[in-house]
């Protein structure tokens, strides 16, 4: 079933400078690489105000480009509960993002917040964990290559459910 309007998806974490922000630029290149960028509005925002308006940091911004997908302009910015009532999707990066989403907005975002690897078949071994957070391990690979995993996945479900 083909969807008569955007479908719309907010990718958050914690400061927004990171995960979140590779998540939703991955996935905006995901959507153009196979056609369905009009059918599907990005952004993505943090839980915490502390990176309000930093660009994202730049061991991310490296990651990005060593992939040929560039985030020239995005600076971090806090959810609202404007972005949670008008979007079809909020995909966290991990648990404690869940929580926070859910402390922030009680009701706001039910049935509409799920962890990035949510979207992986059960059998995955990374099914329902965590994106890695370079902010503490440094390891932006890492944290890419979960962000792809989750992104394929997410853009899957999305193409049998409601983009197709």
């Amino acid at each position: 079933m083909k969807v008569e309007r955007r479908v719309k998806i907010i990718f958050v974490c914690h400061g927004n400078i990171c995960r979140s922000p590779m998540a939703e630029y991955v996935f905006r290149h995901m959507l153009d690489e196979s056609g369905f960028s009009s059918m599907v509005e990005v952004t993505s925002a943090a839980t915490s105000s502390e990176e309000i308006g930093n660009p994202v940091y730049p061991l991310a911004r490296q990651m990005l480009a060593m992939h040929g997908i560039g985030c020239k302009g995005k600076t971090a910015q806090r959810i609202t509960t404007d972005m949670i009532n008008s979007c079809d999707y909020v995909i966290a990066m991990d648990r404690y993002n869940v929580q926070n989403l859910e402390r922030m907005f009680k009701s706001a975002g039910k049935g509409k917040v799920k962890l990035l690897l949510e979207f992986l078949p059960t059998e995955h071994p990374l099914y329902m964990q965590d994106v890695a957070d370079p902010w503490y391990t440094r390891d932006f690979q890492k944290a890419y290559d979960d962000i792809v995993v989750g992104c394929k996945a997410l853009l899957s479900c999305l193409e049998k459910d409601c983009l197709c």
